[in-house]
């Protein structure tokens, strides 16, 4: 093993560069010190790094929340690493029990290789095919034979099963739990034997099978892999894990315009989430755009603008990404407001410090009669400013003139300083 104290200046950069990028996002690395040796050795040695992701093509539309560890993994292959991309075309067959209250439906061999040609399709839309390895599992999993099976399942107690914490919901529950969902695990984790991963990388919802492939690594004499929990990613709603069956995401196979229109409608307080786990933006631009959206330099509307920009040139490119942003413009923010929306004078004394509420100013550019009726529009979702909806009533505005503010559909004002 290479020491830090080994290494020259640049190489000690470097090693810090990756890790810095690394842990960008990251809920938890087990164990994070195993990471930084892997990272020191590889860096002294040139030598790149094994890093696995295993896919079940059970969804093959993969959507924004899908991307999330994609992009971890082109992290990892800018900084020259092999990718091992699995598709589980064997484990696939029996289907992931994590998060299910029950027995899933086993797929068919033709969907699995159905749904794992769209996934190839997509993935390389995000991944490097040069610096990518695909696999499909059934390569080692299916010449197996009973034997193997048997030395392989006794590894695992039934006690170390029941920890994952799906299996010891059903098991208290009185669901049943039919064998073949213990071998999951097990295969997803022989995996990890088969290729001699180094770094394994999956949502916090995979731990238990991430830390499956260590622990057979050292059962079977391989250097064991670090598990990466990349966060899941709330959908549209703000609430639950994007998923395609809850309606809340965006497919990154979706026409422009739909995509933008769907980015359009993220909840403030998850812009800069989805930026973060979601886009191609340096660790530097992320910093800033987080530093203007602090200071108020940079306007929700017009990040949140950006964002579905974005994604549309992450998937269809950068001319795609002009057409619908125009689009978007055209069709949506023009259509919503009348042409002829009257200024209204803001006095420069009804301001403190250059701000001013949007209680008061409702009622100050006369869009309503008292604060009190301003308040409840504010909270019944009616009020608007530069068509982005203020939930809350003590919020404040910085106003530079020009801003137009709103009020249900039909009033309008455009603030003049005065």
């Amino acid at each position: 093993m290479a020491k830090w104290e080994q290494l020259t200046p640049q190489q000690q950069q470097e090693v810090n560069r990756q890790l810095e990028t690394i842990r960008r996002g990251v809920v938890e690395i087990v164990p994070e010190d195993e990471l930084r040796q892997k990272v020191i050795d590889s860096v002294a040695t040139g030598t790149p790094l094994k890093v696995k992701l295993g896919l079940d093509p059970s969804a093959p539309d993969i959507h924004v929340g899908h991307t999330v560890v994609l992009h971890k993994l082109r992290q990892f292959q800018e900084f020259g690493h092999q990718v091992q991309l699995i598709i589980g075309d064997f484990t696939g067959r029996i289907g992931d029990p994590t998060g299910k209250s029950e027995t899933r439906k086993q797929l068919t061999e033709e969907d699995v290789k159905r749904n794992a040609e769209t996934y190839q399709k997509q993935i390389y839309k995000i991944l490097d095919p040069q610096k990518t390895q695909l696999f499909y599992n059934s390569e080692w999993l299916g010449p197996l034979t009973f034997v193997d099976v048997v030395e392989l399942s006794a590894k695992l107690t039934v006690a170390r099963m029941l920890e994952r914490d799906d299996f010891s919901k059903r098991y208290a529950g009185g669901q049943p739990i039919h064998i073949h969902e213990f071998f999951y695990p097990l295969m997803q984790g022989y995996d990890s034997v088969a290729l001699k991963s180094d770094i394994e990388l999956g949502g916090t919802d995979q731990k238990f099978n991430l830390l499956m492939g260590r622990t057979l690594q050292k059962e079977y004499g391989v250097d064991t892999q670090v598990a990466i929990m990349n966060p899941l990613l709330e959908g549209l709603d703000g609430v639950q894990k994007m998923s395609k069956s809850l309606g809340n995401y965006i497919g990154i196979d979706e026409e422009p315009n739909e995509i933008y229109g769907k980015a359009m409608s993220v909840p403030d307080e998850l812009m800069l989430k989805y930026y973060e786990l979601a886009t191609d933006l340096s660790n530097e631009e992320l910093q800033q755009l987080r530093d203007g959206l602090g200071n108020g330099t940079v306007h929700p509307r017009d990040a949140k603008m950006r964002l579905a920009y974005t994604f549309v040139r992450m998937y269809h490119g950068q001319q795609a990404a002009e057409e619908a942003q125009q689009h978007f413009v055209t069709v949506f923010q023009q259509r919503a407001l009348p042409e002829d929306i009257q200024e209204v004078a803001l006095p420069q004394e009804a301001l403190e410090d250059g701000k001013i509420r949007i209680v008061k100013l409702l009622v100050t550019l006369g869009l309503q009669s008292s604060g009190s009726e301003a308040r409840r529009s504010v909270q019944q979702g009616a009020v608007k400013i530069n068509e982005e909806k203020i939930d809350d009533p003590n919020a404040e505005l910085t106003p530079q003139g020009g801003e137009i503010v709103q009020v249900g559909k039909r009033k309008f004002a455009r603030i003049k300083l005065g």
